[in-house]
């Protein structure tokens, strides 16, 4: 059997900052496909295994690079800026439209981890007619409120934007959280974090009012011993879907080949949680 080929392709996005797109096609021909959003700092390659296991089922996918991570030209400082409206409006936008040339005839997913899969939502949101579903792993809204230690998330969330304002950007690889993060990203994160609600400066859209118009069926797969993506996080960002067919799994260490079911730990061995959505998607019942 002709095995999984790998390959990338650039994408240049509407503002002239490059990328590469990392695609994954299945041996034979793909009638699913998935574009893949990361976590917070986390370069596409570390997806491949992902891919990979995705091709494994004749699943084809296109790894997202974030601007500012990776393979990326550019890097977040004071004289490089950006939030969630470029992210979502100018640097998604390049991205979707390069890897759907690829598959033009097959159906078009969106998944995310972490902040990738709170991406995937928004995308969706503005994109209701061009998903057909969405995929989230170690996902679930950074509202303050859903998390343990509540008072110490909402003292990191308010001292995150202006740190970053101070220094022109956020030092996530010597604070051990994302990467270095534009200060723009980290304002309307925070802003999320801190009121519970979905908002982009520049934007000219309400996102939470097109987050609640998504139709598209959810599967998302939470980790066992994930404190970053907790359950009640989760639920927060599921209820701002209410018309969407939602299921919802638990991935235990089991299942990761004795590996922890933590927030990063299943990217390595991603092989049950790949079956599972692509059981789910290739299914005629996912409502």
């Amino acid at each position: 059997m002709r095995a999984a080929s790998t390959f990338t392709v650039p994408v240049i996005a509407a503002d002239g900052v490059r990328s590469e797109l990392i695609c994954v096609q299945p041996a034979g021909l793909a009638a699913h496909w998935v574009y893949w959003l990361p976590a917070m700092g986390v370069a596409a390659k570390h997806y491949l295994p992902l891919a990979e296991a995705f091709a494994a089922h004749g699943i084809a996918v296109a790894l997202h690079e974030w601007r500012g991570i990776g393979s990326s030209h550019c890097r977040a400082g004071r004289k490089h800026d950006w939030g969630y409206r470029q992210l979502l409006e100018v640097d998604l936008e390049a991205g979707v439209l390069e890897a759907r040339t690829h598959w033009p005839e097959a159906t078009a997913w969106m998944g995310g981890h972490s902040l990738g899969g709170q991406l995937a939502c928004l995308y969706a949101g503005l994109h209701r007619q061009d998903v057909a579903g969405i995929l989230l792993v170690a996902s679930g809204s950074p509202y303050w409120r859903t998390f343990a230690y509540a008072p110490l998330i909402y003292l990191a969330l308010a001292l995150a934007a202006p740190l970053s304002q101070l220094l022109g950007y956020l030092p996530g690889r010597k604070l051990g959280f994302g990467g270095n993060e534009a200060r723009g990203v980290i304002a309307d994160w925070s802003r999320s974090g801190r009121t519970g609600r979905y908002a982009a400066y520049g934007l000219a859209v309400d996102i939470e009012q097109q987050l609640a118009a998504v139709e598209s069926p959810v599967l998302a797969l939470q980790l066992r011993d994930d404190w970053l993506a907790p359950s009640r996080s989760l639920a927060w960002l599921l209820d701002k879907m209410p018309h969407a067919p939602k299921r919802t799994g638990i991935i235990d260490p089991s299942q990761l080949v004795g590996r922890p079911a933590d927030h990063f730990s299943w990217m390595k061995v991603p092989l049950a949680i790949a079956a599972q959505w692509a059981a789910w998607m290739q299914s005629d019942n996912r409502t």
